[in-house]
Order: structure tokens, then sequence, then C-alpha cells
């Protein structure tokens, strides 16, 4: 049974690990070498449960990845947008869990005071950008060749969602 959890910083670890996990493939971020826990602590620290939550997602003990929702832009006017992340385990790829992450975020926006999500996303992502569209994102914003990874330039989408008030 899969449930959404609150992160604790003893989970700090986990978390950066399934990151880690993502950043061979060139598919979900723009980091090229793995990071460390202790450069994630202040990223860590900007979240909290009443507004910017980070959540593990879990079946028993097992952590099959996070969601994070984090500040865009950093400004107080966007206070009611966040920008979401998901990064899931690859051994928990393929299972419908991002789909069921979307949904989980999306019934707690409400309580959050969010109105706005937005989704980072590399072009050649097909697999995320299918599943945040599936989930009603529109493209909001296209950087073509932005990111230079492995001596190939890529494009960024932004993709967006609005939610009532």
């Amino acid at each position: 049974m899969v449930e959404y959890i609150y992160a604790k910083i003893e989970d700090l670890e986990k978390i950066v690990d399934i990151y880690n996990q993502s950043i061979p493939g060139r598919l979900a971020t723009a980091d090229l070498e793995e990071i460390s826990v202790e450069s994630r602590v202040d990223w860590f620290n900007a979240h909290n449960p009443e507004t910017r939550p980070l959540w593990l997602i879990k079946d028993g003990e097992k952590v099959l990845g996070w969601i994070s929702l984090s500040d865009f832009y950093g400004r107080p006017a966007y206070s009611k947008t966040a920008e979401v992340s998901i990064y899931l385990d690859n051994s928990a790829q393929g299972q419908g869990l991002g789909q069921k992450a979307i949904e989980f975020v999306e019934s707690n926006l409400e309580t959050l005071g969010v109105t706005t999500l937005l989704s980072f996303i590399f072009g050649h992502n097909k697999a995320s950008l299918n599943l945040f569209k599936k989930n009603g994102f529109e493209e909001w914003g296209h950087l073509p060749q932005v990111a230079l990874m492995d001596d190939v330039e890529r494009d960024l989408d932004i993709l967006g969602k609005k939610y009532e008030d």
C-alpha cells in the first residue's frame, strides 16, 4: 500500500540517493555529477508541511520516491505558485507511481494555498512530458538548447497548470 509521508532530515540520505540515480540518464536533472547529502541540507530546510512540503512515497518501509513543492522565483507575489518535482527510485519506475503522485499533490493544493503548479522538464524526457500533459499541464514556456549535457544541447520546457482559488 503506497503512502505519502512528510520527509524528515534523517530521510535526506535516501532522497539524495534517489536523486543521484536520475543523473546518469540525463532526463530529469541538470546536475551532471552526484550531489552530496550535505549540499542538500539548505534545500531540505526550505520545505515545510504547511506550504512547501517534501513527501516520501513509501510502500511499508521501502522508500519508492519523493515529491517536493518548491518556491518559484523566490518572490512573495509568487507564493501561490509552486514547482513540483517527482523522483522515483529506479526500481519503482513504470508502475504508475508518477500518476499517483500527481493526483496526491493535486488533492493537497487547497490546503497548501497553491493555485498554480509548474514543472520544468527537458524536451527529450518524453515520459515525463506525456505524464504531465495527460494530467492537464500545458506548455507555458520553451527554452531551446539551454542545457549542455555530454556535449548535447537540450531544451527545457516549462509546463503549468492553474487550479481554482
